[in-house]
């Protein structure tokens, strides 16, 4: 009993830790992209992420023993999913930073469970939305537009933010898509998350020629900028990102939801000298006020009991593999968003 104890107190500061590690993370994506923004052109940031990305996860694919998937089927798929998953956000992100601030970008992309709802609705793989997380996904959506003030904001900042919220959408989309055609099809997912970025390397290079071609203003900031964005912000959190999908019992990832935003700001006031006005931070607060109250949920199902027929626990977790389906899919999507979804 008493090594049971301490083994699970040393889990808990170990999922602690990796907790703080991957908000720190993910958080200080909107840090790096602003700085490298200082030298790069948008179209220039998105490149140069993808390709690092893709480099580091290649080179750690092959040298762990496996290799990049085959096929056409499943290349196809991979393809669609580095669109919508890298190539698309990653510019819009970087757009749409030229003139809105890092931290209300992280804010922002705190809305990408509040898309996920949506089109789970939209795709009829949430059926029965509970009154709560109805209002949960209304409220949210009321914080963006008290964040965005359209009876106020208008011009190059009210632009930027529109492409920041394309980017946290297309982000539900891509969740959802990956869920449904590549993860659990028996592909590693570090095979998976570099050919995706190898796809999305692809892809941003054939956009070049539009707006990748400026001149390059290179110094120790943008190249730090760019080194932490592509090795750390793309290839380590986007590798993790494909594990949380795959793996079962992925709880961390709520909090990360919570804290990334957070840390955004943070580091957006401390670093760069950013500053946020009352209404800003009202609407961070409904925005995610709404994304806890559409984690809301009520008794866990039968899937959800071990073997013995209990409960452990005040929650449990719907197994994915006792989902099929739609519902898979949108299982999945809300596992990388921090929602989890353990309804009927």
């Amino acid at each position: 009993m008493e090594e049971r104890i301490v083994s699970s107190r040393g889990r808990g500061l170990g999922g602690a830790v990796r907790v703080a590690v991957l908000a720190l993370l993910w958080g200080s994506t909107f840090l790096w992209i602003e700085l490298a923004l200082r030298g790069l052109s948008p179209l220039q940031v998105t490149f140069v992420r993808c390709v690092l990305g893709a480099l580091v996860l290649t080179v750690a694919c092959y040298a762990s023993g496996r290799r990049l998937p085959r096929g056409i089927a499943v290349w196809r798929h991979i393809i669609v999913a580095a669109f919508f998953c890298n190539a698309l956000p990653f510019a819009l992100f970087s757009l749409g930073q030229q003139t809105v601030d890092s931290g209300l970008a992280g804010a922002l992309n705190a809305t990408t469970p509040l898309w996920s709802i949506a089109l789970g609705l939209a795709l009829g793989s949430e059926r029965g939305l509970r009154p709560v997380r109805l209002t949960g996904l209304l409220l949210g959506f009321a914080g963006v537009l008290l964040i965005l003030a359209p009876w106020r904001t208008a011009g190059a900042t009210g632009w930027g933010a529109l492409a920041i919220l394309g980017a946290a959408a297309s982000y539900a989309v891509a969740f959802t898509y990956m869920g449904r055609t590549l993860v659990g099809k028996g592909t590693p997912t570090l095979s998976l998350s570099a050919a995706q970025l190898v796809a999305a390397s692809g892809l941003t290079s054939l956009a070049m020629p539009i707006g990748g071609l400026d001149a390059v203003g290179v110094g120790p900031t943008v190249v730090i900028a760019a080194l932490a964005l592509g090795v750390l912000c793309t290839a380590l959190t986007f590798h993790l990102t494909y594990r949380i999908i795959n793996e079962e019992g992925a709880t961390n990832a709520a909090v990360v939801g919570y804290l990334l935003p957070v840390v955004s700001v943070l580091l957006g006031a401390v670093v760069l000298g950013e500053s946020l006005s009352v209404r800003v931070v009202l609407g961070m607060a409904v925005v995610l006020a709404g994304v806890g109250m559409t984690r809301r949920t009520g008794a866990p199902t039968a899937a959800a009991a071990p073997r013995g027929g209990r409960v452990s626990g005040a929650r449990a977790l719907v197994r994915p593999q006792a989902l099929h389906g739609p519902r898979r899919a949108a299982h999945a999507a809300n596992l990388v968003h921090g929602h989890l979804d353990e309804g009927p």
